[in-house]
């Protein structure tokens, strides 16, 4: 029988189709590794040269608003624009291009300069999950787009550009290569099952409670079986909705909860601010129907053994097939074990 624990072997990740090598036999221990408490990255609560800030001016002259807890505004240097006109490209049937537009906006979490989404109270975070709704509902309203991504970039070392707390929403005309790959999968176990494909997953999760790190009324935060970053999760609906859309009051405010919670016991790991990417995965708007769409959310952070040591996808990841040491089952109790109050309120 195959030992996941000793022997290298290949997981399969439901929702792409892809495989991802796992060797265990390589690192046994993960969660012994250096700890750093990190001081540098304390900031003040307001600083005046941050185009966040609220007050402050930025790049383009919009002076922002002395707003209380979130705000949201179109990106000063968007990657994708409104007024793209649509062409394509094509030089024989090799070089192929198409314009693309979109709408891209920026969150400011909280009016603070210093705080975190682990460092903000419950009632900050769930003012945060309104806002994305509310910027769902309004975007998917523009019949032209067909897919929208929140998304946070958290930490210098995943190309964040600011500090101050926030996050992103890029709405766009086509659907994104991750969402497709996740659409075929989903679509082809529901018309099998009848079930969405995360659904049964979450079942067999709960019932194996080897990787689960939060589960309350309305979300779980597994890692996942087949992750490929080294504390890599995802916090899936108990409800099978297909987007933000559906979320009830109550589901927000246990959003919200699993947010803090699920981010505070990251912070703990390595007693740093724990840099990562995340984002939610949902149905494709303006396209009809699709009951095979189980909301979630991935997070995807790189440290490894400490607050400076972290995991890179280079050579064989990049050339061949993404790879970990650590399995999922040991990040998951790594998770686990740490105290759900921030490291730094103790």
């Amino acid at each position: 029988m195959l030992d996941f624990s000793e022997q290298p072997h290949k997981r399969k990740n439901l929702l792409t189709g892809e495989y991802i090598l796992v060797s265990p036999h390589r690192s046994k221990r993960p969660w012994q590794g250096q700890i750093e408490d990190i001081s540098s990255d304390d900031r003040p609560q307001y600083d005046s040269k941050c185009y966040l800030c609220p007050g402050n001016t930025r790049a383009d002259g919009t002076k922002n608003p002395d707003y209380g807890d979130s705000f949201v505004f179109v990106n000063d240097f968007s990657a994708l624009l409104k007024d793209t006109p649509q062409e394509s490209y094509e030089e024989e049937g090799l070089l192929l291009a198409e314009s693309e537009k979109g709408i891209c906006k920026v969150i400011s979490f909280s009016p603070r300069h210093d705080l975190t989404l682990p460092q903000m109270s419950l009632s900050e975070i769930k003012a945060v999950t309104d806002l994305w709704q509310k910027e769902f509902e309004e975007l998917s309203s523009q019949n032209w787009i067909k897919y929208i991504q929140i998304f946070e970039n958290k930490g210098a070392i995943m190309g964040c550009s600011n500090p101050h707390p926030h996050g992103q929403i890029w709405a766009q005309s086509s659907i994104p290569v991750e969402v497709e790959k996740e659409t075929i999968q989903q679509r082809e176990y529901y018309e099998k099952n009848g079930r969405t494909l995360l659904q049964d997953y979450l079942a067999l999760e709960l019932k194996k409670n080897e990787r689960i790190i939060v589960d309350n009324e309305h979300f779980v935060a597994v890692v996942p079986f087949w992750a490929a970053w080294p504390y890599e999760t995802m916090i899936i609906s108990k409800r099978p909705v297909q987007s933000i859309l559906e979320f009830s009051e109550s589901e927000k405010e246990d959003l919200a909860r699993t947010l803090q919670e699920l981010t505070v016991r990251y912070d703990n790991i390595f007693k740093t601010s724990f840099p990562y990417s995340a984002g939610m995965h949902q149905a494709p708007v303006n396209s009809g129907d699709q009951p095979e769409w189980h909301w979630h959310m991935h997070f995807y952070p790189p440290l490894l053994r400490s607050a400076t040591v972290k995991k890179f996808m280079v050579g064989y990841e990049m050339l061949a097939t993404p790879q970990r040491d650590i399995t999922p089952e040991q990040a998951a109790n790594t998770l686990r074990e740490q105290s759900t109050i921030h490291y730094k309120q103790k």
